[in-house]
């Protein structure tokens, strides 16, 4: 026990003794590694300074070459500027001299002109002087008072005019057949055909037979609903008078107009009229005239050997079945036009099939309803152009009534058929009563103008030929009494096609030998 008290004693008294030891160590270390430090941080703080002063000396330098780059950019600018003011000073002051030079000028001709005019007036009033001692003298000389001899030349200038009106107005019918297109006389019919309008019987009209009146109540239906369906499924005006077993029906469009027909004989035979066995027979027989549409165009494409067309072409081709133009079957008329542009082109040496089909398209236009706007011209060159037709057919088409000038052989040829179609004897009628009319007129019109002798109407009223009194019409005369009488033509007369005006002035001398 004494022992281990020893031992502590000894151990704290040990450490009393070391520990200020140890602290003297501890501090002595701490003043060295100071020193250390302060050392270090000298030597930044100088190093920092140093580098400052570089930067310093640096950013002085840039700035100074800054400053003289602004400077000289600054003195150079204002040199421009001076420059420039100094042109436009030259220039300002080159243009004020020329300015005044102009105003000395302009006040120099002023003057020159104000002493011309009045040399002129003093001329005038000389030259009235001159010119009534004149008149006084040829009155005097002549016999004739002013106002006779006036007439006198008016007369002879009225002659003299004459020969130069005639040859007035022929190089103006030369330069107008060149340059003006052929007007195609069948617009109204066309328009007709076309558009909801009134017309002639046999072109808009079909009559269904009955097998008795009864049957025209059972057509009605209950409060006209029948007829109603009828009526609103075609797009045909039904007509239920006082006819005896008969219907009519009415309509521009002769495709509906055939749709309607068939529908109502079947809806007859049938029977059963109702509404729904209406829509049935009408959708029945819609069927039947588009596959008869179909046909007759495939057939008249087969016929004219034209080649493969597109199929709505062929469907509009057979729609002209039901198309007429002054009475002439147009389906039956591009057929004839196909036909003969054939022939005349194997004659000539041209593409026949070419020309064929060109002449079987020609009139396609005229297939489309009113429902189309423009001319059955423009409506067919689109038409070609949608179904990729060749340009010479395009071209054809475009030109056949002289709308644009033909620049092709196929052209020409269609054009020529087409007429040749149109114009033999039979190929286009009209009302007997109307035609006669139309040739009494022509006549009468011919016959009005003072020195006709008598005249004649001649190729069924497409040409009138004129004879002239020789003693009362020249050869100048007559060049403007035919002008004339084209002209009353065309202001009071309708006619299809073109009229050709033929007159006629013969000098006979007769003696006889005894």
């Amino acid at each position: 026990m004494g022992s281990y008290i020893v031992g502590f004693i000894a151990l704290v008294i040990g450490v009393v003794i070391a520990f200020p030891l140890g602290i003297q160590y501890r501090k002595q270390i701490a003043e060295k590694e100071l020193g250390t430090a302060e050392a270090e941080a000298k030597r930044i703080v100088s190093e920092a300074i140093k580098s400052a002063e570089v930067k310093k000396k640096e950013a002085l330098v840039e700035a100074k070459d800054e400053i003289f780059r602004l400077k000289s950019e600054a003195e150079r600018e204002m040199k421009e500027r001076r420059n420039e003011v100094t042109r436009l000073e030259r220039r300002v002051q080159h243009k004020e001299e020329t300015v005044d030079k102009k105003i000395d000028n302009l006040d120099k001709k002023e003057e020159a002109l104000q002493q011309k005019l009045q040399d002129a007036e003093t001329k005038l009033e000389e030259a009235e002087t001159v010119k009534k001692s004149q008149f006084d003298l040829l009155e005097k000389i002549s016999g004739f008072t002013g106002e006779q001899a006036k007439e006198y030349l008016l007369k002879n200038l009225e002659e003299e005019l004459t020969h130069e009106k005639a040859l007035r107005i022929s190089q103006m019918e030369s330069r107008l057949k060149e340059e003006a297109d052929l007007k195609a006389r069948n617009i109204i019919s066309l328009a007709i055909q076309r558009c909801a309008a009134d017309q002639v019987a046999e072109t808009t009209v079909s009559v269904v037979p009955l097998p008795g009146d009864e049957m025209k109540g059972r057509i009605i239906g209950r409060e006209g609903r029948n007829i109603r369906a009828l009526e609103t499924l075609t797009g045909v005006d039904l007509i239920i008078d006082d006819t005896p077993e008969a219907i009519t029906l009415s309509s521009h469009d002769p495709v509906r107009r055939e749709v309607a027909r068939i529908a109502l004989e079947r809806l007859i035979n049938d029977g059963r009229i109702h509404p729904a066995r209406i829509e049935e027979m009408v959708d029945k027989a819609q069927r039947e005239v588009d596959a008869k549409i179909k046909q007759d165009g495939e057939r008249v494409v087969l016929e004219t050997s034209v080649g493969s067309v597109h199929p709505e072409l062929v469907r509009l081709l057979g729609r002209m079945r039901y198309r007429t133009s002054y009475g002439q079957n147009v389906l039956i008329h591009s057929t004839e036009v196909a036909y003969i542009s054939g022939m005349i082109a194997s004659e000539i040496g041209a593409d026949a099939t070419l020309a064929r089909r060109a002449g079987l398209l020609h009139d396609i236009g005229k297939s489309m309803t009113h429902e189309i706007e423009g001319s059955h011209v423009a409506i067919g060159v689109e038409l070609a152009k949608k179904y990729k037709e060749s340009p010479d057919v395009i071209h054809a088409i475009e030109a056949h009534h002289n709308d644009v000038e033909p620049r092709t052989v196929i052209a020409c040829i269609v054009q020529a058929a087409d007429a040749i179609s149109a114009a033999r004897p039979g190929a286009r009628r009209e009302n007997i009563e109307n035609y006669v009319k139309r040739l009494e007129k022509l006549e009468e019109i011919a016959t009005s103008f003072n020195g006709v002798e008598k005249c004649f109407a001649v190729q069924a009223g497409r040409e009138v030929r004129v004879m002239l009194k020789p003693d009362v019409i020249d050869d100048d005369g007559m060049v403007i009494i035919a002008r004339e009488i084209v002209k009353k033509i065309e202001n009071e007369l309708d006619y299809p096609g073109q009229i050709k005006v033929h007159v006629v002035r013969e000098t006979r001398a007769i003696e006889y030998a005894k």
